[in-house]
């Protein structure tokens, strides 16, 4: 089946094989033209019997990612590995490498919170970076092994770097810093033209970076969430 979809403001003409990607994927289905067309790798021969019967169809999503993550640069996003969370509208990013507890920091965001607070991406959200620096934080179809997504987009107003320890404390950093780190946990292309762009594109961005020393008890949420700037937290 081909049918366009629309990642971080951009479109995409994919044909699928599998109904996977169609069934993560159909929130962000639309109508009309595209920027992008998207061939994602065939999978080769059926799974033999006993394996695992969706892998040919686990890949093609994955393909199919890879692609999109490819181009988007050229409109102006990337692809970025972090937990996005959306509070009274603005979006707080936790950025880790996997397994550090940017899941479960989320999570406490969301149970703190309650209906202030919505996923946006729990794994791979998309961020698009506006012309005066500013960016938007967007849902994406690949959100995990929880698929916490929305189709939704947020301006960024934090980008943190997550990292565990006996209690919690905040401090802000500098991009230098960070740069490093946040370019480890970014799609970055094949193509030499996208991955410069992608590096232009962070070099742009502006949003207030923190590094977040915390545990992962419920107060690691009430404590960051205050030195992030979040209004009416107690």
């Amino acid at each position: 089946m081909t049918q366009v979809y629309r990642f971080a403001g951009a479109t995409f003409k994919i044909t699928c094989a599998h109904e996977l990607f169609e069934q993560m994927a159909q929130a962000y289905a639309c109508a009309g033209g595209w920027d992008f067309e998207i061939e994602p790798e065939r999978d080769g021969p059926a799974p033999e019997e006993g394996s695992d019967a969706f892998a040919p169809a686990q890949r093609e999503a994955l393909s199919i990612y890879r692609g999109v993550a490819e181009a988007l640069p050229g409109a102006g996003a990337f692809a970025f590995h972090a937990s996005a969370i959306s509070v009274d509208g603005q979006a707080y990013l936790f950025a880790a490498p996997s397994g550090v507890g940017k899941s479960t920091h989320a999570r406490l965001w969301r149970e703190l919170l309650g209906a202030r607070a919505v996923m946006i991406n729990d794994d791979k959200p998309f961020l698009c970076v506006q012309k005066d620096g500013t960016a938007l934080a967007f849902g994406s179809p690949w959100d995990g092994k929880h698929h916490l997504s929305s189709n939704l987009s947020a301006p960024v107003r934090a980008i943190c770097l997550l990292e565990r320890a006996p209690q919690n404390r905040v401090s802000r950093a500098d991009k230098g810093e960070l740069l490093p780190f946040l370019l480890r946990q970014t799609y970055r292309p094949r193509d030499p033209k996208r991955l410069s762009q992608t590096l232009s594109l962070w070099n742009a961005l502006k949003a207030d970076l923190y590094r977040l020393e915390c545990n992962m008890e419920k107060d690691a949420a009430r404590v960051a969430a205050r030195a992030l700037g979040v209004p009416a937290v107690e």
